[in-house]
C-alpha cells in the first residue's frame, strides 16, 4: 500500500508541474505580444499556484495545480509612434513578461518535474524487486 501511496503523491507533483510549465510557455509565448487595440492593456503574466489536498482513499496528502493568478505588476512601454498599438503620446505598452525570470522558472519546474518521475521509477524497481523477492 505504501508503494501506490508514493506512486500517487508523485504522479500529483508530474501533473501539478505539467500545469505549471504550460503557463510558463504561455507567458513566454506571449512575451513580446502587444494589445489588439491602440491604448488596450497587452497580455498580462500568468502566476501557476499549488494547492495540497488530501486522498481519502489512500491517506495521502497530494498536490495539484490551484488557481491561476494575474501578474498585478506594471507593463513595460516603449517609445514607438509608428506602432499599430501606440496610444496618443506614442507608447506601445508590452506584457509585463521578463523572459528570464520565466526561463529559470522553467527550470526549476522541469527539475521538479525530474525528480517526482525518479521517485516514480524507484518505487517501481523496489516493486518489481519485492515481486522478484516473493517468486524465489
Amino acid at each position: 500500500m505504501e508503494f501506490l501511496k508514493s506512486i500517487t503523491i508523485a504522479a500529483s507533483g508530474l501533473r501539478a508541474q505539467a500545469g505549471r510549465m504550460r503557463i510558463i510557455a504561455e507567458n513566454i509565448a506571449n512575451a513580446d505580444s502587444t494589445a489588439q487595440r491602440p491604448g488596450a492593456d497587452p497580455y498580462r503574466r500568468r502566476i501557476p499556484t499549488f494547492r495540497a489536498e488530501m486522498d481519502r482513499a489512500l491517506d495521502a496528502s497530494v498536490v495539484s495545480l490551484g488557481k491561476v493568478q494575474v501578474d498585478p505588476s506594471d507593463f513595460r512601454t516603449k517609445y514607438e509612434p509608428g506602432h499599430p498599438a501606440a496610444d496618443a503620446n506614442g507608447y506601445v505598452k508590452y506584457p509585463n513578461v521578463n523572459s528570464l525570470i520565466e526561463t529559470t522558472d522553467m527550470r526549476e519546474a522541469q527539475r521538479s518535474y525530474e525528480a517526482n518521475l525518479n521517485v516514480i521509477t524507484a518505487t517501481r524497481r523496489m516493486l518489481q524487486r519485492t515481486i522478484d523477492i516473493l517468486r524465489a
